[in-house]
């Protein structure tokens, strides 16, 4: 029974009518899966003398376990944010001599079958043979991938428990969040140190003949837990009464109404991003990469790439603009033709998008105001960002969205969901990002990095003076694409 469900989910994907359309995008996720799997093994094999180098007072094998912990933690937040529940047609199955123990456990199955699940073990088989086997020795190490493989199941499963049980709301997140800030927190003021207990626990795991087998056991409870939610919400109404629930708290966004008709379509953008599971997991990922810029910033490595701290800039005080620009319009896609038949005329409908993208670019730049405290030069490469994201990329998102023609489902969650993709979204990248890199890399070879602020800097004050001129020249190009448009959110993937 269980080889038919797969067989229908294959059979499902390669029959979808945008299965071969996606060639370009799915020949650059297989690129980029085989770029990570490089970088992973080779990874394994020179982490023991990174560790060496970070800590040379403890073996590598031990400072390993004490980031595990760590390492995992962070492994269930990224699963919880951005890991696609694993989905069935339900009803169609229902009517069905077919048990519905067997539904349950397809769908719990299903996600660890995933390959890209196990690319961890492309580092952890090579760190298993250069860290663990000298430290622990050959059952050590063997152990030790047999623990890595369950602490995926774990993560896997009980991500996929948390995500049912509490959904992407606001409150689950932030809950996490300040979980995993409080116990860095911890850590860091040396109140209690996770670091040690981690190494206690996985050096007990690796070196117990049967530790693999306590990490077995959470991964079955992780199983177990999911198990029990389906038995309590099995039949589709009981999400239904969820679905009701969660619009009703987001109906109401009068203020806007008082902007009149370019209001009224912000509001109603906004009711689409809250009521959405893609927009909304979107939503929290641009929260999350608004910490982007901690990667860098404190690092003496990158205080003299110039290009690569620009890239960052844009990034961090855009990344709101940036992530939902580039499905400005498609997000619509599936009322596209009822938004064409109303009394919308097409300059408020591209402003009401302008306004959108520019209160989000606002909003992303005043919250990354705290990281002016690295320096001068932080604060002058974010302002001058901001004014290349407000002058620029606004409208080359705008003008770009008009030639997007796939329809976006907003039903489904956004991480390693590629629907709706295409290779537009990737040339569209040039000149958000590229283009101002390329120019302060250049200017900054010849120590004229400054020359190539001011020209970023002015390029975004006229996109800001001139927004009006600018947006004309979109409105134009939309009443050209309209009716491609139209056809394009029609077909279904």
């Amino acid at each position: 029974m269980y080889s038919t469900f797969f067989k229908h989910y294959w059979l499902k994907s390669v029959r979808a009518p945008g299965y071969y359309k996606n060639l370009i995008v799915n020949i650059f996720v297989g690129l980029s899966a085989v770029y990570f799997l490089v970088i992973f093994v080779l990874l394994g094999f020179m982490m023991p003398r990174i560790l060496a180098e970070a800590a040379p007072k403890l073996d590598p094998a031990l400072t390993f376990n004490g980031i595990l912990m760590y390492v995992t933690v962070l492994a269930l937040l990224f699963r919880f944010l951005f890991q696609p529940l694993s989905t069935i047609n339900l009803q169609s199955y229902q009517v069905l001599p077919v048990k519905r123990s067997k539904l349950v456990n397809y769908l719990l199955i299903k996600p660890l079958l995933n390959p890209a699940n196990y690319l961890t073990l492309c580092f952890a088989i090579p760190f298993s043979v250069t860290g663990i086997h000298p430290a622990y020795g050959l059952g050590g190490a063997f152990r030790f991938v047999l623990i890595v493989i369950f602490l995926i199941w774990f993560n896997t499963l009980f991500a996929s428990f948390l995500k049912r049980k509490f959904g992407s709301s606001i409150t689950g997140i932030t809950s996490f969040l300040l979980i995993v800030a409080g116990l860095a927190a911890l850590e860091y003021f040396n109140i209690y140190s996770l670091f040690a207990l981690s190494q206690q626990v996985f050096g007990f795991l690796i070196e117990n003949p049967i530790g693999w087998i306590i990490v077995l056991v959470f991964s079955g409870a992780a199983f177990l837990l999911n198990k029990g939610f389906f038995a309590q919400n099995y039949y589709p109404e009981n999400f239904d009464r969820k679905t009701i629930r969660k619009q009703a708290e987001t109906q109401n966004f009068t203020f806007m109404e008082r902007f009149g008709k370019i209001g009224e379509i912000i509001s109603l953008e906004m009711k689409l991003v809250l009521r959405h599971k893609r927009t909304k997991n979107v939503l929290y990922t641009a929260v999350l990469f608004l910490l982007y810029g901690l990667l860098f910033y404190p690092s003496d490595m990158y205080k003299e790439n110039d290009a690569m701290l620009m890239f960052v800039a844009i990034f961090v005080t855009g990344i709101g603009m940036i992530l939902f620009g580039q499905w400005i319009i498609n997000w619509e896609g599936s009322y596209f033709d009822f938004l064409m038949t109303r009394d919308i005329d097409t300059q408020s409908y591209i402003k009401a998008n302008y306004f959108l993208l520019l209160s989000l670019s606002i909003v992303s730049f005043i919250l990354t105001t705290p990281y002016f405290l690295f320096g001068r030069d932080i604060l002058i490469n974010h302002s001058v960002a901001f004014l290349y994201n407000a002058g620029v990329n606004i409208h080359v998102y705008l003008f770009g969205a008009t030639f997007n023609t796939k329809r976006l489902e907003l039903s489904k969650g956004s991480a390693m969901n590629m629907q709706g993709v295409s290779y537009k979204n990737f040339i569209i990248i040039i000149p958000l990002l590229v283009i101002p890199m390329g120019l302060i890399g250049i200017f900054s070879l010849f120590s004229a990095k400054n020359i190539a602020l001011i020209i970023l800097a002015v390029l975004g004050l006229a996109g800001i003076v001139f927004w009006k001129q600018l947006l004309k020249v979109t409105e134009k190009q939309f009443l050209r694409r309209k009716y491609a448009l139209c056809e394009g959110f029609r077909k279904q993937e």
